[in-house]
């Protein structure tokens, strides 16, 4: 593999004329040829790989393929891929994940006016063909890789269509995860690269100031891009801490235990003729067994991944704490009402056989949980029903599959989207 790319000399000199915005962009990245790449180019990290096939293509497209390239970099598509297969371990599939990030850095690439070589999978096109179009260019404001990976893994289905169709059009792989080299890799000095979050994000911001500047090219779209990365903490974790929080022991006075510091107190007080101390009872965890308490919303559509990722922790969360799960699945009435093993929950649930349809009420479902009196209450929902008059007197986390889910009546609300 060379050291410097000679292949894609002469698109990335064009770029400082055809697009100041991707030009800064490129300075960042490192840019090898590399004869073992199947199709024209691949992105791994920050490198991106040039092979045979690329010097075959026409200069206009060379461009343009050297642009989606920088966006893939740029927009941290392979960090983030590792990131999301480290998350979602067996459940997740590369091919979505590939087939999202290249329909938003194709749109964007041919929204800034240049060429790509054909086929070439764009947000808009995929966006109708999962019945969620919407007119106008400002599908790249709304749109992430997460949450379009979420929504096309969501429907079997629809992913099966899109599979299907970048098979027939022969689209080939050309993003890798990312390296371990590169995960530790805090800058490289010899090239300026600076992998971290918020440096790209940083490099990104000047460069479309840039671009905006001269007025054309990817500075020129006219929209913001909602993919740009940003730093936020899995829901998982936020969810894992709430759990952790609301299942710890909690420590109350023991009136049969003196306190330790007591003990030596009066001690002191006995041997020094001196009048004992007050009494103090000693501090011990006590109560019932934490339970967690688990209602699916079998109306909702909610990812079967996502559902996994979800039991998954709180099923983690109820080992470690040694606590009680629960499960309840409901509609406008409760389905299901059990009690989960924590060690057994997969063949368990798929065992349940999920009913599907009919509305949604939460009052039955927070009148049951009260009944349980759990240390914590996940409801997996879309949030579209009542609630009824009483507020629960124990912590409710809602996990909602919309984007900006709305406020609850009561408790925290997770956007499980992502």
């Amino acid at each position: 593999m060379s050291q410097h790319s000679r292949r894609a000399t002469a698109a990335l000199r064009a770029l400082s004329e055809a697009d100041p915005a991707l030009a800064a962009l490129a300075l960042w990245c490192r840019h090898r040829d590399d004869d073992n790449v199947t199709g024209a180019a691949e992105t791994q990290g920050a490198e991106i790989r040039y092979g045979p096939a690329f010097e075959a293509l026409a200069p206009h497209e060379q461009i343009g393929l050297a642009g989606h390239h920088v966006l893939h970099v740029s927009l941290e598509h392979s960090a983030r891929m590792s990131a999301m297969a480290l998350r979602l371990s067996d459940g997740f599939a590369p091919d979505l994940w590939q087939i999202a990030c290249d329909a938003i850095v194709n749109e964007a690439i041919l929204a800034a006016g240049h060429a790509l070589p054909r086929p070439a999978l764009t947000l808009s096109t995929l966006l109708e063909r999962l019945g969620e179009g919407r007119a106008g260019s400002a599908v790249l404001a709304d749109w992430d890789c997460e949450r379009l990976y979420h929504r096309l893994a969501q429907s079997a289905e629809a992913a099966g269509r899109v599979r299907r169709a970048t098979r027939d059009q022969g689209v080939t792989r050309d993003l890798r995860p990312e390296s371990g080299a590169d995960r530790g890799r805090g800058s490289d000095t010899d090239s300026g690269i600076t992998p971290d979050r918020a440096k790209w994000r940083a490099h990104l911001t000047r460069a479309l100031a840039v671009g905006r500047a001269a007025g054309f090219g990817l500075g020129a779209i006219g929209q913001p891009i909602g993919d740009l990365p940003q730093s936020r903490t899995p829901w998982e974790v936020v969810l894992r801490r709430l759990l952790a929080r609301a299942t710890l022991p909690q420590r109350q006075p023991n009136p049969f235990r003196p306190a330790r510091q007591w003990l030596g107190l009066a001690a002191h007080a006995v041997r020094n003729s001196a009048p004992v101390p007050p009494w103090q009872p000693r501090l011990s965890r006590q109560g019932p067994q934490p339970r967690v308490v688990i209602a699916l919303d079998c109306s909702g559509s909610i990812p079967s991944e996502t559902l996994q990722l979800l039991m998954a922790e709180a099923t983690g969360i109820a080992r470690r704490m040694q606590s009680g799960l629960h499960l309840l699945v409901f509609d406008e009435e409760i389905r299901i009402d059990r009690p989960l093993d924590p060690a057994r929950w997969r063949a368990e649930l798929g065992a349940l056989g999920l009913p599907q349809g009919g509305g949604t009420n939460f009052a039955p479902i927070l009148a049951r949980a009260a009944s349980l009196d759990p240390s914590a209450f996940i409801i997996l929902t879309d949030m579209d029903g009542p609630t009824g008059p009483e507020r629960p007197r124990f912590p409710v986390i809602w996990a909602a599959p919309q984007t900006d889910p709305p406020e609850p009546p009561v408790g925290r609300v997770l956007s499980i989207a992502r």
